[in-house]
């Protein structure tokens, strides 16, 4: 009776202590080993020297991330003459979905006017500005990817639109 009382309480022990040294490193404070802080400071270091912020200084936990703490007047803001656009130039390709407030429009496959293989096409409008830089489309065939030469043309017309929307609605 001892025995078998004994042995499963001495592998118990063992465990706890084999498992107690797993956590070296580690702040008591933080509960972050030190290569993560190390990690995370240098992290911060670049966010400061580029001026792009990686971290929110107000969420500690992962559970932050369900609280509701992010600005709700905080808009997210698209061109809408490259939208408009892209609408138009693209509108052999049926519509799959449609995001305005992260800019993306997918659309489904479809043959342009006049033939040719079928295109499936994604367009992401990610800049207020009516700028090359504001508009990302992807081009796809069933084969694959399509020539960049044939992704850029279709990003021209789309620009060459939104200038004469622009033009139209009486702004320059």
């Amino acid at each position: 009776m001892i025995r078998t009382f004994i042995l499963p309480l001495f592998a118990l022990s063992l465990g706890v202590v084999g498992l107690g040294g797993c956590s070296g490193g580690q702040d008591t404070a933080t509960g972050k080993s030190e290569s993560a802080q190390r990690q995370i400071d240098s992290f911060r270091n670049s966010e400061e020297r580029d001026g792009v912020k990686i971290f929110d200084d107000d969420r500690e936990t992962i559970w932050d991330l369900f609280l509701n703490v992010d600005d709700p007047d905080r808009k997210v803001e698209v061109n809408k003459y490259i939208w408009t656009a892209a609408q138009e130039v693209l509108d052999f390709l049926p519509v799959e979905t449609v995001d305005p407030f992260s800019g993306v429009i997918v659309y489904g496959y479809g043959r342009p006017p006049g033939g040719g293989p079928a295109y499936r096409a994604t367009v992401f409008v990610q800049d207020p500005a009516l700028d090359a830089r504001s508009l990302n489309v992807a081009l796809a065939t069933q084969a694959g990817p399509v020539n960049p030469d044939t992704t850029r043309a279709i990003e021209d017309a789309i620009l060459t639109r939104a200038r004469q929307l622009r033009i139209a609605d009486g702004k320059r």
